[in-house]
């Protein structure tokens, strides 16, 4: 499976910064580099797609993901990105940013952690027009030679925000509201930084500072799933994303994510996915083409 980050990096339209905006009023890349686009790929930078006019279908981490009119496709890095075969974007802008470029900006971005679970959002009308200002203020900035880092963060940082607020604009605002989101960002990320560790449901809770049926309550509420349902669906996406960027064993891919037993990792795995490891394995393959 494809890495594209250094080719990515070439790309980049700022000596000191990895940022690239691209329009439909903006030359495309090459037939080559085009062809490796198009074939599934791990994502190494953040992606955005503010899809104007037109529509789209993209698949990140196996989904179906179809962009439309005034909608917004945000992908992560590490998740696996398959751009459409066929699209039909009549009026559109595209960023890209790395994490480097996110720590300078002056604050955070809580929906970069995904924690409402989806990836794809409907812009206001209201929000249109001051996107695609903020979008093409950023894009022009970057066709001039050598300008300055301070003020394409500043416009950078004007689009995140509006990006930010469409992600939460539908969540109730009262405080309480708001606290169990905060615990549940707090959930996701210490998930993220240990996931291989297992940590148990105790251990969570103890760091969260938090009982366990509230965290069960949190959780369920924001993801559908218990905690410990998240932990298990979390290890097996992680599980697929390796299976697509290497030619890895299950026995590997299981160590590398902290199962002592290989076999529960499989039974686990066919579980979650509804497919053995090796069939998993053989659609890549097929999807591939190798």
């Amino acid at each position: 499976m494809q890495d594209l980050s250094r080719i990515l990096y070439t790309l980049t339209q700022h000596e000191k910064l990895f940022i690239m905006v691209r329009s439909n009023r903006t030359g495309l890349p090459s037939d080559e580099l085009i062809e490796k686009f198009m074939q599934p790929h791990k994502q190494a930078q953040y992606f955005f797609l503010f899809m104007k006019k037109g529509h789209a279908l993209h698949k990140v981490d196996m989904q179906p993901i179809n962009v439309q009119n005034n909608q917004l496709l945000f992908v992560l890095p590490q998740q696996i990105h398959i751009l459409p075969s066929h699209q039909h974007e009549w009026e559109y802008y595209k960023l890209g940013i790395d994490d480097h470029c996110l720590s300078l900006l002056p604050k955070s971005f809580p929906f970069l952690i995904n924690p409402l679970q989806h990836q794809i959002l409907s812009i206001k009308e209201d929000a249109v027009q001051r996107l695609s200002w903020a979008f093409e203020s950023l894009r022009q900035l970057l066709l001039v030679r050598n300008s300055p880092t301070a003020l394409i963060l500043s416009y950078l940082d004007s689009v995140l925000t509006e990006i930010n607020h469409a992600y939460f604009q539908d969540q109730e605002i009262q405080s309480g509201s708001n606290e169990k989101l905060t615990k549940y960002i707090a959930f996701k990320l210490l998930v993220e930084e240990e996931l291989t560790q297992h940590l148990s449901i105790e251990e969570i809770c103890k760091r969260l500072a938090v009982n366990a049926t509230h965290l069960y309550n949190i959780v369920k509420e924001f993801s559908g799933l218990s905690a410990k349902e998240y932990l298990n669906q979390r290890l097996i996406l992680e599980a697929q994303r390796k299976l697509y960027y290497n030619e890895i064993s299950v026995k590997e891919v299981a160590f590398e994510l902290g199962f002592n037993d290989p076999d529960y990792f499989s039974r686990l795995f066919r579980k979650i996915t509804g497919n053995t490891v090796s069939r998993f394995v053989s659609s890549i393959r097929d999807l591939s083409g190798n």
